[in-house]
């Protein structure tokens, strides 16, 4: 046995770094394996709590030839003794964790159909059942029976150790040695080691501390452990040591000092030397802590106390959690509505938030509330979210801002650091604002994270957790350490894995430094927790009144953003909007080529500008003569867009189903009709001002009709019908008021040389003529004359057409010969 020890801590000593690089890929591959769980899982045990699930398919690559000693359960699930003795063996698993390379947990369900060759292969009669398989066993190897195994995980890990102790050649090559060393081999450690420090654990022959020790650092660099038992008195008298179990860090040279911890135990020296100056897990970078410094992540790096909780964590998980996380939820039904309700509820009645979050919260409480259907929208969700309807005093900081949490690199802590620091803070002020519910925060915690947490895996661990015992929750103390204990368990599966920032690495909260009153020690030498001195120390750390708020947003900010965006949003709708009605009109409105409606209207608006004013100094004049009515606007009197609108609309020109026709200055001028020889246009020009001037003098009752409504000059766009269009009132007057308009107007001597009959003829002539205008739609004589021959030679075309085809008929008809 001492010559093989001998062997053992020569053949260590000498290839270390060997042996610890060879096993850098198989410990990534474990970490994987148990960061994704095989389907294949036994009935009492999964992947989640670090033991290796056996079936017949891997069994055999799980035990022969491996690396690592293993040990192995064999039950039956229907069996009460192994399920008792279940949660030993899965504390066991984590308590033995950092033993990995050297020493793994492994077990099978023999009560399932397919694991029964496997189970009758090994020799098993009875469950539970223990085996120790040694590192590189054979395939006809059926291990080694760990007969009358204690039921409690110091004895358990005890029995592993005497098994390690025994093992055959050949050596785990990650395991170091176990015997206790000499002062022989301290003289010469450091001409055959480069490690930084060497650890010295005096302690008595039946103590296992420093063997479990050793183990505890084995997945560790930069440091190594060795046993030494009080009677190596040389070594002994050297360092001075008068207490056993002590530690001792030893230097070249011969220096040494004694390591301080809070208690003589294995817990506080493994936490003790784990953080070492230079002491890394095996394949991770040393830490540098002015790397901090550095812009390894998007933001710069925010300086921290990390005993404190600050308030810029905790938003951005709400920022992060509603804004991003639902998101990728586009309808919200079922199950994760009834959750989304809980977990928004239990945010509005615990969490210690500013008023503008709080009232936000609040606002979304009551809209969730007041959703009766199956489903809600999104969509709908993110606008309350973003306070769209502008409520005084209402927004959540958008954006994260890492302060506590903030990692080493952007893929480091974040938003899990800050989930579990949320519902942490959660049940604490459930527990100091007086809570009837003691699973109520546990319950919405447990729903939000089954439905929306995007890490799938971790959410089927945190379920499988708390459906094991969420029940035992039955106060809310008890929550609040239930929760606890659960983020240590998880810190213990996680610690080592590809998701460690190695500048925080994880731990069991709160260490010896943060909380010495926490840590006891059983008398068997076990580490324990002081639970009512962990729950006032959550309370205190925890408490609302213990929130650090620097590095926040100011709410005046915060709220000036929102507004600015909100603007910014409406005007991108309005601008929206009207490039889709002016995209509508397009397709009603005329070419570009050629001038709009609205640009002729503007034209005439232009050319009539003058007109207008010196008829409206006209009318002033006129009110001005007529005395006591000069204050008050005249019944008829029109407001001068409506008069330039009626006179716009009687002189537009005709259209024809879409098509405008040219603007015609002035109208082809008939002989017979305007013997005048003046242009229509002035004409109308003379007579509208001459008519704006009789009105302006004319009495209350002798107003004159209302415009008259005939068939317009303009077809309708879409339909091709006429319009009506107000036409000229004189037509709807008698001979004899036609005489006086029109010697009130004082066109008969100016125009026509006095004579009535002449008057009176031409008037008559003159309205034949508009009548004629209407019915040719706008078009001459000669155009209609074109119009009139076109269609005839087409009619001729045809017909001839018609008589050519028929004689062409004729003469192919057969002929029929007579009998």
């Amino acid at each position: 046995m001492a010559r093989r020890c001998s062997r053992a801590t020569s053949r260590f000593t000498g290839n270390i770094e060997t042996h610890l690089r060879k096993l850098e890929t198989s410990a990534v591959l474990l970490c994987l394996c148990l960061l994704f769980p095989s389907p294949a899982e036994a009935g009492l045990y999964t992947a989640s709590d670090q033991i290796l699930v056996l079936t017949p398919e891997n069994v055999d690559s799980v035990l022969i030839n491996s690396t690592a000693a293993i040990v192995v359960e064999f039950y039956a699930s229907w069996c009460g003794h192994c399920i008792a003795f279940s949660p030993v063996y899965k504390r066991l698993a984590r308590d033995i964790k950092e033993w990995k390379p050297a020493v793994d947990l492994a077990a099978i369900d023999c009560a399932v159909e397919e694991n029964r060759k496997v189970c009758t292969g090994f020799g098993i009669r009875g469950y539970p059942s223990i085996k120790f398989f040694n590192a590189y066993s054979k395939g006809d190897s059926t291990g080694q029976d760990i007969k009358g195994f204690p039921r409690e995980v110091q004895g358990l890990r005890q029995r592993i150790i005497d098994k390690m102790e025994t093992h055959e050649e050949p050596w785990p090559p990650a395991c170091p040695p176990l015997e206790p060393t000499s002062q022989a081999e301290i003289d010469i450690f450091f001409e055959t080691n480069s490690v930084e420090h060497l650890a010295l654990i005096f302690e008595d022959s039946k103590s296992y501390i420093g063997r479990e020790v050793t183990l505890d650092l084995l997945q560790y660099e930069n440091v190594a452990v060795r046993r030494v038992q009080s009677t190596e008195e040389a070594l002994v008298a050297k360092l001075g040591v008068t207490e056993f179990p002590s530690c001792y860090l030893y230097y070249p040279g011969g220096n040494f000092t004694r390591l301080k911890v809070q208690i003589e135990a294995r817990a506080f020296y493994s936490y003790a030397l784990q953080r070492l100056p230079g002491v890394v897990r095996s394949g991770r970078p040393r830490p540098v802590p002015s790397d901090l410094l550095t812009n390894n992540t998007e933001e710069p790096w925010r300086p921290f106390n990390s005993s404190r909780v600050y308030m810029a964590d905790l938003e951005s998980t709400l920022h992060y959690s509603l804004r991003m996380e639902l998101a990728a939820h586009p309808v919200i039904k079922g199950e994760a509505l009834t959750s989304l309700k809980s977990y928004v509820s239990v945010l509005v009645k615990y969490f210690p938030g500013r008023p503008m979050v709080m009232n936000l919260l609040k606002s979304v409480d009551s809209w969730l509330k007041g959703q009766t259907g199956a489903e809600v929208s999104y969509t709908v969700l993110r606008e309350i979210l973003d306070n769209s309807a502008q409520v005084p005093d209402t927004a959540l900081p958008e954006g994260v801002r890492w302060v506590g949490c903030q990692g080493s690199k952007p893929h480091f802590r974040r938003y899990p650091c800050g989930v579990w620091t949320l519902f942490h803070v959660l049940t604490i002020q459930a527990k100091t604002s007086g809570g009837s519910e003691p699973q109520e925060v546990l319950g919405a915690m447990r729903g939000y994270v089954h439905n929306f947490f995007g890490c799938r895996p971790c959410a089927q661990h945190f379920d499988a957790m708390a459906q094991e015992s969420l029940t035992q929750v039955n106060s809310l103390s008890t929550a609040a350490l239930w929760l606890w204990s659960r983020h240590n368990r998880v810190n213990n599966r996680l610690a080592g894995a590809l998701s460690e920032d190695p500048h925080f690495p994880k731990i069991q909260w709160p260490s010896p430094d943060l909380c010495p009153a926490c840590h006891g020690v059983k008398k068997t030498g076990e580490h324990s927790w002081n639970l009512e001195q962990v729950l006032s120390f959550l309370l205190s750390y925890f408490s609302s009144n213990s929130l650090l708020t620097d590095y926040l947003q100011d709410e005046s900010q915060v709220l000036a953003k929102q507004r600015e965006r909100h603007e910014t949003q409406q005007l991108a709708l309005r601008r929206i909007e009207r490039k889709a009605r002016e995209a509508l009109d397009s397709i009603t409105q005329p070419p570009p080529s050629q001038p709009t409606q609205e640009e002729d209207e503007e034209e005439e608006e232009e050319e009539e500008g003058p007109e207008e004013e010196e008829e409206g100094a006209e009318g002033a004049a006129a009110a001005a003569e007529m005395g006591g009515k000069a204050s008050e606007p005249a019944p008829w009197a029109k407001p001068e867009a409506e008069v330039g609108r009626g006179r716009r609309q009687a002189q537009r020109k005709p259209s024809i189903v879409g098509m405008r026709l040219r603007d015609v200055q002035e109208d082809i001028v008939d002989l017979d009709s305007f013997v005048n020889q003046h242009y229509k246009a002035k004409a109308l020009r003379a007579a509208a001002s001459s008519r704006v001037k009789r009105r302006s003098l004319q009495r209350k009752e002798e107003q004159e009709p209302g415009p008259v409504f005939g068939l317009g000059m303009e077809l309708d766009v879409g339909l091709g019908m006429a319009g009506l269009q107000p036409v000229e009132p004189d037509l709807g007057l008698g001979m004899g008021q036609q005489r006086k308009r029109l010697q009130k107007r004082g066109l008969t001597g100016q125009y026509f040389g006095g004579s009535e009959e002449v008057e009176f003829s031409q008037q008559l002539y003159s309205h034949r003529g508009r009548w004629m205008s209407v019915l040719s739609i706008g078009f001459s004589k000669v155009d209609i004359s074109l119009c009139v021959i076109l269609y005839f030679l087409s009619c001729m075309c045809l017909l001839a057409m018609y008589l050519y085809f028929k004689n062409r008929l004729r003469l192919r008809r057969a002929k029929v010969a007579l009998p």
